[in-house]
C-alpha cells in the first residue's frame, strides 16, 4: 500500500510539472513596453503618424518571425486564440494591433481643423477596433500571463474602453468607473518594483486623473473644471485637451454674454463685438493662470507658453476692433469708444510684454550664476540687451498712457510708476554693464559703471520710498542692486590695487619674454610697426601673447633683376652663299646620265 501511494504521489507530480510546462505563464510589463515605443517612435513629439507607421511594420515583423501569416496570394484570416499563444511574441501581435487602431484614431483627431463627420465616423471606429484588440488581450493575459502582467492588460482595456466613451460623448458614469478602475490598479502597481516602474505608473495616474475630473464635470458631481488643465502633458491627455478647449470656448461665449465693458485705469470702454469679448475673456482667463496661487509652481517654460497665448488673444481682440473702427463710418461717439479700447487692450498688451521680458531676465540671471550641464552660460551682454528691451518696452507703455487730453489721476500715477521702474532698470543695465567691462578686464571702466550704477540704485530707491508706490519686490531689488554694487566697485578697486602692486615685476618679466620673433605664430603687427601710435604692448592686462619687435626671418621682397634679352635680329640678316668654298663631290659618267 506504501509503495502504491508513493507511485501515485510521484504520478501527480510528474503531471503538475507536464502540466507547468505545457501551460507556461509570460510576463510582460505592458506599460513600461508601450511607453518607450511611444517616446522613441514620435509620441514624444505628438506625431501619431510616425507611431502608427512604427507599429505597422512592428506587427509585419512579428508575424513573419512567427510565421503566423495570413496565406500568400489570397488572405486567409487566422484567429489568435488560447491554443495559439505558444509564446510572448503573440501577445506582442495583440497588443501591437491595439495600439495601432488608436494611434489612428488619435492621428484623426489632430487634423488642422478638426475630424469633419465622416472622419469622426472613422475615428469612433478604429477606437472600437483598439477596443476589441485590448479586451482580447485582456482575456488571453489573464490565461497565459502572470499576475502582474493580467493586471496590466486589464487596466490598459478599461483605458481603452473609458477613451471610447468618452470620444462618443455618452455613458459618463461607466467612463468614470473605467477610468477610475485603472488609476486604481496603477496606483497599486506604482507601489512595488523598481523605480522606473513606479514613475511610470505615477505619471500613467497623472493623465488618468483630468480624464476622471472631465466625467464628474459632465456628470454633475464636481465643479473641479480648471484651465490649468490644458497645460499638462501627456499622449493619454490628447483627447481630454481637445474636449476641455471646446468646453473652455463653449464657457467663454456664455460670459461674453454678459460682459458690456472693459475696465482700465478708472475707464470704462463699452465691448459691442461679441468676437473681442471672446478674446479678452480668454486673455483674462490666462493671466489668471499666472498670477493665481499655481503660478509660483509652473516652470518657466510654460509661463512662456502662457505668454504667447496671451499675446495671441490681445492681438486678436485687436484686430476685431480695428475692423470695427474701419466700419464705423462717421459715428464719433462709436469711433472715441473704439479708440479708448484700443488703446487700453494696447497698454495692457505692453504691460503683458513688459512681464515677459522680466521673466526672461530672471531665467537669464538664474543661468548667469547657477551653470547646469550642457547648458549655455549667460553673458553680461545679453542681459544688458534685455534691460534695453525692457526700457523700450517702459518708454512706448507710458507715451501710450500719456498721450491723450483728458488724463484721470490713475494714469498720472500710472505714468509715474512707470518713470520709477524706467530708473530702476537703468540702474541693473548699468550693473550688468560694469559686469562686461569687469570679465574683459577693464577695472577703470568697471569701477566707474558700478559706482554710477549704485547713483542710480539710490537715486531710485530714494524715489521709489517718497513715492506712493509700496511695491515691496522692486524696493528689495534695489537694495540688493545697491549693495552688488558696492561689494562690485570695492573688488574691482582692491584689484587695480593688487595689480598696480605686481605692475613692475609683470613689466619686467614681459619685457624680458620679449623676443626678436616672438613665440607666437599668429601676431597682427610687430613693435616695429606700431612706434607712432599709443598703445601698450606689456603693461595692459589683456594683453596674452609675447609681443615681438620683428618679423624674422623677414619676409621676401620684389627686387629688380637683369633684363632678358631676345635675339630677333636673326631672322632680318641676309648671309652671304658659301658654295664656292664648299667641297665640291666628284661623280663619274654614269651618274652625269642619271642626273
Amino acid at each position: 500500500m506504501g509503495k502504491e501511494n508513493q507511485v501515485s504521489d510521484m504520478q501527480i507530480d510528474d503531471q503538475k510539472s507536464n502540466s507547468d510546462h505545457a501551460n507556461p505563464k509570460f510576463s510582460i510589463n505592458v506599460l513600461q513596453l508601450l511607453k518607450s515605443a511611444q517616446m522613441q517612435h514620435g509620441l514624444r513629439h505628438g506625431d501619431y503618424t510616425r507611431y502608427r507607421r512604427y507599429c505597422t511594420a512592428r506587427l509585419r515583423r512579428l508575424y513573419k518571425s512567427l510565421k503566423f501569416t495570413h496565406g500568400r496570394g489570397k488572405y486567409t484570416r487566422r484567429s489568435i486564440t488560447e491554443s495559439t499563444v505558444t509564446e510572448v511574441r503573440f501577445l506582442h501581435l495583440i497588443l501591437y494591433t491595439a495600439e495601432r487602431a488608436w494611434s489612428h484614431a488619435m492621428e484623426k483627431r489632430q487634423l488642422p481643423d478638426g475630424p469633419n463627420a465622416r472622419q469622426r465616423i472613422y475615428l469612433i471606429g478604429r477606437l472600437r477596433k483598439a477596443v476589441k484588440w485590448a479586451t482580447l488581450f485582456s482575456q488571453l493575459c489573464a490565461i497565459k500571463g502572470d499576475s502582474k502582467t493580467s493586471l496590466e492588460a486589464e487596466a490598459y482595456a478599461s483605458y481603452m474602453k473609458g477613451t471610447l466613451l468618452f470620444e462618443q460623448d455618452q455613458n459618463w458614469d461607466t467612463a468614470l468607473k473605467l477610468f477610475k478602475s485603472s488609476r486604481a490598479v496603477y496606483e497599486e502597481l506604482g507601489k512595488y518594483g523598481d523605480l522606473e516602474n513606479q514613475v511610470l505608473c505615477r505619471e500613467r495616474v497623472e493623465e488618468l486623473e483630468p480624464s476622471i475630473r472631465y466625467c464628474l464635470h459632465k456628470i454633475g458631481a464636481s465643479n473641479s473644471l480648471t484651465p490649468e488643465l490644458l497645460h499638462m502633458e501627456g499622449p493619454a491627455l490628447d483627447l481630454f485637451r481637445a474636449k476641455l478647449e471646446a468646453v473652455m470656448a463653449e464657457a467663454r461665449s456664455q460670459q461674453a454674454a454678459s460682459m458690456t465693458e472693459f475696465h482700465w485705469l478708472g475707464h470704462r470702454f463699452p465691448i459691442s463685438n461679441a468676437k473681442t469679448r471672446v478674446s479678452i475673456l480668454k486673455a483674462q482667463d490666462l493671466e489668471k493662470d499666472l498670477h493665481g496661487p499655481a503660478a509660483d509652481s509652473l516652470p518657466a517654460e510654460k509661463k512662456l507658453a502662457i505668454f504667447d497665448k496671451i499675446f495671441t488673444a490681445y492681438h486678436e481682440a485687436r484686430s476685431s476692433i480695428r475692423n470695427d473702427l474701419v466700419t464705423a463710418g462717421s459715428a464719433g461717439n462709436m469711433k472715441d469708444d473704439l479708440n479708448g479700447l484700443d488703446k487700453a487692450v494696447s497698454a495692457v498688451l505692453g504691460e503683458r510684454t513688459i512681464e515677459r521680458n522680466q521673466l526672461l531676465i530672471r531665467i537669464a540671471k538664474s543661468k548667469l550664476t547657477k551653470q547646469e550641464k550642457n547648458e549655455k552660460a549667460t553673458k553680461p551682454e545679453e542681459l544688458v540687451r534685455l534691460y534695453d528691451l525692457l526700457l523700450q518696452n517702459v518708454a512706448d507703455l507710458s507715451d501710450l498712457v500719456s498721450s491723450g487730453r483728458d488724463r484721470k489721476p490713475e494714469e498720472v500715477s500710472f505714468t509715474e510708476e512707470c518713470a520709477l521702474k524706467s530708473l530702476a532698470f537703468r540702474a541693473e543695465r548699468c550693473f550688468y554693464l560694469a559686469k562686461s567691462y569687469s570679465l574683459a578686464g577693464k577695472r577703470t571702466e568697471a569701477y566707474a559703471l558700478y559706482s554710477h550704477a549704485r547713483s542710480r540704485a539710490d537715486d531710485a530707491l530714494q524715489k521709489l520710498q517718497a513715492s506712493s508706490n509700496n511695491d515691496q519686490t522692486l524696493i528689495k531689488g534695489l537694495k540688493m542692486l545697491y549693495n552688488d554694487c558696492r561689494s562690485n566697485s570695492c573688488i574691482e578697486h582692491a584689484t587695480v590695487i593688487m595689480e598696480e602692486e605686481k605692475a613692475p615685476e609683470n613689466l619686467s618679466q614681459k619685457i624680458s619674454n620679449i623676443s626678436l620673433a616672438g613665440a607666437h605664430k599668429k601676431v597682427e603687427t610687430s613693435l616695429i610697426e606700431k612706434l607712432d601710435v599709443y598703445e601698450s604692448a606689456v603693461g595692459a592686462s589683456n594683453v596674452k601673447s609675447v609681443p615681438r619687435i620683428e618679423a624674422f626671418p623677414p619676409a621676401f621682397q620684389t627686387i629688380p633683376r637683369n633684363p632678358i634679352v631676345l635675339d630677333i635680329a636673326y631672322n632680318f640678316v641676309d648671309f652671304p652663299s658659301l658654295e664656292n668654298r664648299m667641297k665640291k663631290d666628284k661623280k663619274g659618267f654614269i651618274s652625269r646620265l642619271w642626273r
